[in-house]
């Protein structure tokens, strides 16, 4: 998937894959491509500045943690996250219902 399609959405995709658990980096870029069926490859310099800023603006929080015996930063939803995710979700589908109408072949009359 062109990586441009994914502009003004990347922050409801890594707050969504961290919904349920808190990840690494690289398992955020991992569970983004196997949820999408291998059609997101999102590359690191995209992941990492827009978790450090969604952690800037109290979405996140980050602690260090071992995984696999190396350390890792780990990113976590805040509940400020959660209420963002909330909001992220609505306006996608609010999007999403108008863009089908526009593309949906008009009934012949």
């Amino acid at each position: 998937m062109n990586t441009d399609a994914l502009r003004g959405h990347m922050d409801a995709l890594l707050l969504s894959v961290l919904e349920d658990e808190p990840l690494h980096g690289y398992a955020i870029i991992e569970a983004l491509q196997q949820r999408s069926g291998g059609a997101l490859t999102v590359p690191t310099g995209t992941v990492y500045p827009a978790l450090r800023r969604l952690e800037r603006v109290g979405h996140l929080t980050s602690e260090w943690a071992t995984v696999a015996g190396r350390k890792r930063r780990t990113y976590r939803l805040t509940p400020s996250g959660r209420t963002a995710l909330h909001g992220e979700r609505t306006a996608w589908t609010d999007f999403s219902d108008v863009i089908t109408r526009v593309l949906s072949p008009r009934p012949e009359n």
